[in-house]
């Protein structure tokens, strides 16, 4: 679907589900999305992601690496946010790359190929990300690849308890070019 020098952004087939599980559900992977869950609770994230390709033409999709085919994690666009927040109806760039990808610019390259997408194939005016504060890696790229912080679309993630320090999340958002 969307190709870059090292990369495949593809919509999800069930088949990816338990390398998506072994990729993403590690100690370090997990560490800012409140820690391993149980099968079970994670892999309904990519039957989420296939209802939002069908309905929607995107989702956040499965990144493979051309080199081999491997699945490196999920990248892409959705539309939503979080009813009752400040990025409720916003398009959400987001993305989860292996630990074996990281520092190598996967990520980025992932990211950026997912919000040229965005600014190609949707009418979004701006695009988001959000992350908690103590996710460095994730709010830094958010600024290699232009956003700028958005204090006032900051909220409190719905999915966790508002006294867990992980709820928080910081909001970062860039505008079409």
């Amino acid at each position: 679907m969307i190709e870059t020098e090292r990369l495949i952004l593809r919509p999800w087939r069930e088949d990816d589900k338990p390398a998506f599980n072994a990729i993403i559900n590690t100690p370090a992977m997990m560490k800012h999305f409140g820690g391993v869950k149980p099968v079970e609770d994670l892999l309904p994230l990519i039957d989420r992601q296939m209802e939002k390709q069908a309905a929607d033409g995107h989702c956040m999709w499965a990144v493979e690496t051309k080199a081999d085919g491997a699945l490196a994690g999920i990248c892409g666009l959705r539309l939503g946010g979080h009813p009752g927040t400040p990025v409720d109806g916003m398009y959400e760039l987001g993305w989860r790359i292996a630990e074996r990808h990281w520092g190598q610019g996967i990520a980025r390259e992932a990211a950026e190929a997912s919000r040229d997408w965005g600014w190609a194939n949707t009418p979004a005016q701006s695009i988001a990300a959000w992350t908690n504060r103590d996710n460095a890696p994730s709010w830094g790229l958010m600024l290699r690849i232009g956003m700028t912080r958005r204090e006032e679309l900051d909220f409190d993630h719905p999915l966790y308890e508002a006294d867990n320090p992980l709820a928080r999340m910081i909001v970062y958002a860039i505008d079409r070019p």
